[in-house]
């Protein structure tokens, strides 16, 4: 078998984001500046949309903001621990059959 040479192509993600760290790329790339609320925080972002397992799965923030009880947050990672437990139980809940075959099999 051959294995696909690496791509010199710096535009290509050396790892794929998801979850709490897809969420700390989309507020880099933001407006946001804490203290905000979660209003703030969703006009803040050009997309709300965050990936939430390595398939590409989304789960829209405003969607998450729904579960979590804090309408306000004094720092970034504040929010990020307030959403990582909504993120993380989209991502279990959002497994395939295969998935949780793999993770039985012991190889």
């Amino acid at each position: 078998m051959a294995v696909r040479p690496p791509s010199n192509d710096a535009d290509e993600p050396d790892a794929i984001e998801f979850g709490i760290a897809a969420l700390d790329a989309h507020l880099e790339e933001s407006h946001v500046e804490f203290p905000a609320t979660q209003r703030e925080v969703l006009e803040g972002l050009s997309s709300t949309a965050v990936p939430y397992d390595a398939s590409g799965r989304t789960l829209d923030l405003e969607e998450a903001f729904d579960r979590v009880p804090r309408e306000r947050f004094e720092t970034r990672t504040e929010l990020m621990n307030a959403v990582h437990p909504v993120f993380e139980e989209h991502r279990r809940q959002g497994r395939s059959m295969l998935d949780r075959l793999r993770e039985a099999l012991p190889f």
